[in-house]
C-alpha cells in the first residue's frame, strides 16, 4: 500500500486512522514535528470509550520524543485530545 502524504501541522486528527496504525503514525508524526520544529502538538482521539485516549497516552508515555503530556483543556477538546509537548533537541 502507497504511504499517505499529510501536511505535518500542530494537530493530528486519528478519526481516519485504524488503531493498529496508531502507534507507527505517532511515531513518524512525533519525529516530523520535532524536525520542523513543533514543539506542542495536539491529538485529537475521540471521547468513545476512552481505548483509544488511553492507547494514545500509553504510547506518549514511553515516546522518547515527548517531554510530558496532558488532557486537553475544555476549549481544545477536553477528554477528547491529549496535548504533547516535546522535545526539541
Amino acid at each position: 500500500m502507497e504511504p499517505i502524504q499529510m501536511p505535518i501541522t500542530d494537530e493530528i486528527d486519528l478519526h481516519t486512522f485504524r488503531p493498529a496504525e496508531v502507534a507507527d503514525l505517532l511515531d513518524d508524526y512525533l519525529g516530523e514535528c520535532v524536525r520542523l520544529g513543533i514543539g506542542q502538538v495536539r491529538i485529537i482521539h475521540g471521547k468513545g470509550s476512552g481505548k483509544q485516549r488511553r492507547r494514545v497516552q500509553a504510547i506518549l508515555d514511553r515516546h522518547p520524543l515527548v517531554a510530558r503530556w496532558d488532557s486537553a483543556p475544555a476549549e481544545a477538546g477536553g477528554w477528547g485530545a491529549t496535548i504533547a509537548r516535546l522535545k526539541l533537541e
